[in-house]
């Protein structure tokens, strides 16, 4: 049965990659991932391959890829994606020798692969449980792991009807799982090799934090517009802000930074049209400041979201800066007060931790029950869950009215980060490399 679903699923991409530029790329990059790898390997070296589906898995191997790079330089490393979103942006990583797209789990595709690359050991990211490339490792005795993976009762390996296809669980020789309940699941299949380390993402949002930028002009702006407080929304859709504008068009004391997730043009227009009234700048219009903080511009362990806010060309408006380009949210939450992570009123939320890890409390949308982090926020009071927009105006409201219950809300939002911290090397302890 599954090889029946995935050449179905091949023909839907082949036919889906006519229409989609996006589909289109990996539709491409999947079928050049031989060529790749026998361009690029070296028949000589050792290859460890690390498997993400996408960006936000990447990001969670990540700490396990460069701490392997910076102790055991005698590894090369191979990193393959599923999904563009992941393989446009890291495409050029340093912290691997060899990038490519892992071609679709056919057992064609998988020999070809393996044959070309021969890995001596795989870590798979979270909820990558690939049935054929599983399968062909352990027959080749490749011990492979499964890095921050979390299960749920309603997941297939569970059901009834998916305890066939479970039997993909039986071919890692050791999981590295976020929760005690993933765990207990697992012994439900008889699976034992398992150890609860939490999750890598935490390791790594503290890594994002240490080495965060100054942002010269989103200070200037800041200064400019004069205003006591910093809202920061990153990765906005727009429901999340027809929400949070909404608010804002009524509460000037208040600077923006958006950061929506998709930076085309006419979303930009959108956005633009709720913020009617305001003093609005797009980060890549900016003007250069005259003088640029000297010395090192990375970011100390401390936020720096206080800054001096003298009257300047903004003045009393109410002022909004929009962030036109990617690679500046996990830097730009540092200059908040509160931040609002989107994707919670669609297909679920976004990177919270980012924004948590710099002590300020975070709002996100009702579809966020997947996500771990996201309940153990709300239950310290971090996170604020909201449904609607009397949902945000009444908890904005409170913050704004209690500074010191915004300055405690924050400061357990940071700690449920650093206290999370420590997976990676609870996983290289075990691995004993």
């Amino acid at each position: 049965m599954y090889q029946i679903v995935i050449y179905l699923y091949l023909c839907g991409v082949a036919i889906a990659s006519l229409f989609s530029e996006k589909v289109r790329k990996m539709w491409r990059g999947e079928r050049e991932a031989i060529r790749v790898l026998k361009e690029k390997v070296d028949p000589e070296a050792q290859y460890v391959w690390f498997h993400a589906a996408s960006l936000g898995e990447f990001e969670q191997g990540r700490p396990l890829m460069e701490r392997l790079r910076r102790e055991h330089p005698e590894y090369k490393i191979l990193l393959t994606f599923f999904s563009p979103s992941g393989y446009e942006v890291r495409k050029n990583y340093e912290g691997a020798d060899i990038i490519c797209y892992l071609p679709l789990d056919t057992i064609r595709n998988a020999r070809r692969f393996l044959r070309a690359v021969r890995p001596c050991m795989a870590f798979f990211i979270k909820y990558e449980f690939w049935f054929n490339y599983l399968h062909i490792l352990k027959h080749r005795q490749v011990p492979v792991y499964s890095v921050s993976s979390i299960f749920r009762p309603e997941q297939v390996f569970f059901r009834w009807y998916g305890r066939q296809y479970g039997r993909v669980l039986k071919c890692f020789t050791h999981f590295f799982v976020q929760n005690e309940q993933s765990r207990e699941l697992l012994k439900t299949l008889g699976i034992t090799d398992v150890e609860v380390v939490g999750d890598t993402r935490f390791d790594r949002v503290l890594q994002i934090k240490e080495q965060a930028k100054q942002l010269p002009l989103v200070e200037q702006f800041i200064r400019s517009a004069g205003k006591p407080h910093v809202f920061v929304a990153g990765s906005s859709w727009p429901p999340d802000e027809e929400i949070f504008l909404r608010y804002f068009r009524e509460h000037p004391e208040w600077t923006l930074i958006i950061a929506p997730h998709v930076i085309g043009e006419d979303h930009l227009q959108q956005i633009e049209k709720l913020l009617d009234g305001f003093h609005v700048e797009r980060y890549t219009r900016l003007e250069a400041p005259l003088s640029s903080p000297e010395g090192d511009t990375r970011a100390s362990s401390a936020s720096t979201n206080t800054i001096e806010a003298p009257s300047g060309a903004v003045g009393g408006a109410r002022a909004a800066l929009i962030i036109d380009c990617f690679g500046l949210l996990s830097s730009i939450y540092r200059y908040g007060q509160v931040a609002y992570v989107g994707g919670g009123f669609g297909v679920g939320i976004h990177n919270i931790v980012e924004a948590a890890v710099w002590g300020m409390p975070v709002f996100f949308g009702p579809n966020n029950q997947r996500f771990r982090e996201a309940q153990e926020l709300k239950q310290n009071g971090g996170g604020i869950e909201i449904n609607s927009y009397d949902d945000f105006a009444r908890c904005m409201d409170e913050l704004t009215a209690n500074p010191e219950v915004l300055v405690e809300r924050g400061r357990t939002a940071g700690d449920y980060v650093t206290s999370r911290a420590g997976a990676t090397e609870k996983i290289f302890k075990y691995l004993q490399l």
